[in-house]
């Protein structure tokens, strides 16, 4: 049987959980207990937090996306058009407005030469290790559903979420904290559709200087001890091995067991990883102040601690009006905080096992409505955009693919949406058209019937 296609989706044994629990003598209890004493206890075909070794050799362990919700313009931050200078308030053919020229220089930064805006200052001290895509695609120019396909691989259609698809996949690397956690978003996006509900990603409401123990909700119980709640979660399980007897495959009671179990051992160590004062002040002041720059701190002490995907919804990005200072605004939250992530993960060598992507849904036109002005912005465009990834197994201080002179379409290189996840599964480990799940009769993948690695930029 191929191992990535079991009976009901998921690659492991045959045997029940009830079996197991039964042959091997222990509870749920104690199942638990083994997997804090990490002993392998992914033999039951029900879903499993457990880490896996994936079927091909993985450059990538965890992934850090921060998603630039409101779509960037890539004309002035990734992809520079000098072109447009000479185009200055002319109509277009087949577009509305007139040209609007990036009012920001790029220069071209470290040894590489990579061209960055110049409202990325910090980003371009790290130059080198950013691998820069000018040629993405994707479906339509409407925010929902744009972020959605970058999120979840579906336009409309309710379906896993990447990080969701990484969990099922390749398990966590620690029993005590959430596999996928995610600072803000749309709950779509943290989602598992048909997978097993365990995959779900876990909400964390950080913010900078909020306590600890309060990110995430109903952590500890203000109204019974540790060893209470100890003996609640046993009665709970001998009132669930009852239900058992009677639904032997009841998925959401075994997601529930497996998740209440999950929250007890949490209230150790996540008020730890959350905790930034554990962090040196030179650190600290290094990725600079503000939630987003806490965040991506706490992204840090997270994969660190083998969460395997942090996503953190990092937008404000959609600049219809006044861009040459709203943008401005945008960037600095991000560029110190960003390139001071790269920098950290390099230092304590988790950048090669880490993937950090940044990146919005679509990009932007080259024209803007009226005259060009101090109050210009730029409208949706869906033909192409820009992202940059680090790390993680793909080559730095380069820019792959190309765009037409005026950056309206791609000319070289393309690529969609689907590309980029099968690229990204393929750097943790996985071909795309194998990591499957079988539901109302059919295998679903995050690509559905289409991506294609991009090759050139795996290192």
């Amino acid at each position: 049987m191929d191992p990535l296609r079991s009976h009901r989706g998921h690659p492991l044994a045959a045997a029940s959980r009830r079996q197991f629990l039964q042959r091997g003598g222990l509870g749920l209890g104690g199942l638990a207990l083994a997997c804090l004493l990490g002993e392998d206890t992914h033999a039951a075909d029900d879903a499993s937090l457990a880490p896996r070794k994936p079927p091909l050799p993985a450059k990538a362990r965890h992934v850090i996306h921060i998603f630039a919700g409101g779509a960037p313009s890539h004309l002035d931050t990734l992809d520079p058009k000098p072109g447009l200078a000479r185009l200055r308030d002319q109509t277009l053919p087949g577009d509305s407005g007139v040209a609007f020229p990036s009012p920001f220089q790029f220069p071209r930064r470290g040894r590489s030469g990579l061209e960055l805006s110049e409202i990325f200052p910090r980003l371009g001290t790290v130059a080198d290790e950013l691998c820069v895509v000018r040629s993405m695609m994707t479906d339509v120019p409407a925010h929902g559903p744009a972020a959605k396909l970058m999120h979840t691989g579906a336009l409309t259609l309710v379906r896993p979420s990447l990080g969701s698809w990484l969990l099922y996949g390749l398990g966590t690397d620690n029993a005590s904290l959430p596999g996928f956690v995610t600072f803000g978003g749309n709950a779509e996006w943290r989602g598992t559709s048909f997978l097993p509900s365990l995959f779900q990603g876990s909400k964390a409401d950080f913010a900078a200087g909020r306590a600890p123990d309060k990110v995430l909700p109903n952590l500890r119980s203000d109204f019974a001890s540790r060893q209470q709640q100890r003996l609640q979660l046993d009665l709970l399980h001998r009132l669930d091995e009852a239900h058992h007897e009677r639904a032997p495959h009841d998925e959401q009671l075994e997601a529930r067991i497996q998740s209440f179990e999950l929250a007890f051992r949490m209230q150790t160590e996540a008020p730890e990883a959350f905790d930034l004062s554990k962090e040196s002040p030179a650190t600290r002041e290094a990725y600079g102040k503000g939630d987003l720059a806490a965040k991506l701190l706490c992204a840090r002490r997270l994969v660190e601690r083998g969460v395997r995907f942090v996503q953190v919804d990092a937008g404000g990005w959609d600049h219809h009006a006044n861009l040459a200072t709203s943008i401005v605004r945008s960037a600095q939250a991000v560029d110190q905080a960003a390139a001071a992530l790269i920098a950290d993960l390099r230092e304590r060598g988790l950048l090669e096992s880490t993937l950090v992507i940044w990146g919005g849904e679509f990009g932007r036109t080259a024209t803007t409505a009226g005259k060009v002005g101090a109050d210009s912005g730029r409208d949706h465009h869906a033909k192409c955009f820009s992202l940059w990834l680090a790390g993680g197994g793909v080559k730095g201080g380069m820019a792959h693919g190309a765009t037409d002179e005026l950056g309206r379409e791609v000319v070289r290189d393309g690529v969609h949406v689907h590309d980029l996840h099968a690229t990204i599964l393929r750097l943790l480990g996985f071909d795309h058209t194998r990591l499957t799940f079988r539901y109302n009769g059919r295998d679903f993948r995050l690509t559905d019937n289409y991506g294609k690695v991009v090759e050139a930029i795996l290192s």
